[in-house]
């Protein structure tokens, strides 16, 4: 046994003299200072490491359960979880400084991964190593979000319908897209909830049922934000929670304008037809006679008296005569080719050779170019 230190102190269980580290507030002093290196070191570990490790995951949209909710990852594959779980659970003594680890996983079956992992540090000035081996078990369940979808879950229906006519493929479609966009979103900012789970295209319009009444109302909303239209709401109550609470299923039924953009419509007025070319908010277009701006008033909103008298794809491409005045021009009938005089708007270009008209029992008048 050594005698004496300049300290004064001995190690407890050698009898040898121990230097008390200058910084005696550190973490870890008092150990320092009870035990030489050579009875420290016998019982020291670098690494705590569990013995097994669980992860539950997902088998359809491979998330992953952490805590007491399903997470979703961005992993190649499920090597990449067993590598972040079990850094997760490994723990470093507190006395270690500059650690370094590496992990080198060997996948034993599909559902258990074995991991290597390798430590180095720096504990009492002295280069310390360790190895542990961890095996990790992936349980395979499914999700909460997985579970309602395949359930056919939904707490919301979108009516996509349209006022006086049927709501176009082209209308229908963009509602989907408007649909799916919006749910990406909320999925891209973590939200788990938001899905569809059903989309129907009917005889009337497109019915989506949608995973929450938040998702269904933000989807109507933004679907007549761009096509236009007015959102009603119909709740029904399907049953009670288990606290006895109400449970609502609403239904949002957005009505489409009964004009959309490219029709051409005769309000019955002495200006002529307008060629619509918005539907949101208030019906929008141009007078075919003069190319006039044309903007309903806040009475007559979206469904102004009008009726209907053809599409700008019914225009046909004929020869611009000549042009007779500031308020005039001749072009041929495309049916009869004989030569008509009729309005001059100022949209029409003088110089050109063909222009597009759209005839009607009215007459005939020029489109603006696409």
């Amino acid at each position: 046994m050594s005698t004496g230190s300049g300290s004064g102190e001995f190690c407890p269980r050698c009898g040898d003299a121990v230097e008390r580290p200058p910084d005696v507030d550190l973490p870890g002093a008092a150990d320092h200072a009870v035990l030489c290196d050579d009875c420290y070191f016998e019982e020291f570990d670098l690494v705590d490491a569990p013995e097994r490790i669980e992860v539950r995951v997902c088998s359809r949209c491979g998330a992953v359960h952490r805590g007491n909710r399903w997470v979703d990852v961005d992993a190649r594959d499920y090597t990449d979880v067993a590598v972040e779980e079990t850094a997760d659970r490994l723990g470093v003594h507190v006395d270690a400084a500059g650690v370094e680890w590496g992990v080198e996983p060997e996948q034993v079956d599909p559902n258990t991964i074995r991991m290597h992992c390798a430590f180095t540090g720096i504990v009492r000035e002295t280069p310390v190593s360790e190895e542990a081996t961890v095996p990790v078990y992936v349980a395979r369940q499914t999700c909460d979000r997985c579970g309602r979808i395949a359930g056919d879950y939904y707490a919301a229906i979108v009516q996509l319908r349209a006022s006086d006519r049927t709501p176009t493929p082209a209308e229908t479609d963009r509602a989907v897209d408007i649909a799916e966009s919006y749910v990406a979103d909320r999925e891209a900012t973590g939200d788990r909830d938001a899905f569809i789970t059903e989309t129907t295209r009917t005889d009337d319009g497109l019915d989506l049922k949608l995973s929450t009444t938040q998702i269904g109302q933000g989807v109507a909303k933004r679907v007549v934000e761009e096509l236009g239209g007015s959102v009603s709401e119909a709740p029904t109550l399907v049953t009670e929670d288990e606290d006895g609470d109400e449970v609502y299923r609403v239904t949002f039924t957005v009505r489409l304008p009964p004009y959309t953009p490219g029709d051409v419509v005769d309000l019955d007025d002495s200006d002529g037809p307008v060629l619509v070319t918005s539907a949101r908010g208030n019906l929008k277009g141009r007078r075919l006679a003069t190319g006039d701006r044309y903007e309903a008033d806040f009475e007559a909103g979206i469904d102004p008296d009008a009726r209907k008298i053809g599409e700008r794809d019914d225009a046909e491409p004929t020869t611009l005569v000549a042009v007779t005045d500031d308020h005039a021009v001749q072009v041929l009938d495309p049916e009869t080719y004989e030569s008509v005089t009729v309005p001059r708007p100022d949209y029409l270009d003088s110089d050109a050779e063909e222009v597009p008209v759209l005839k009607h029992r009215n007459g005939l008048h020029v489109l603006p170019e696409e």
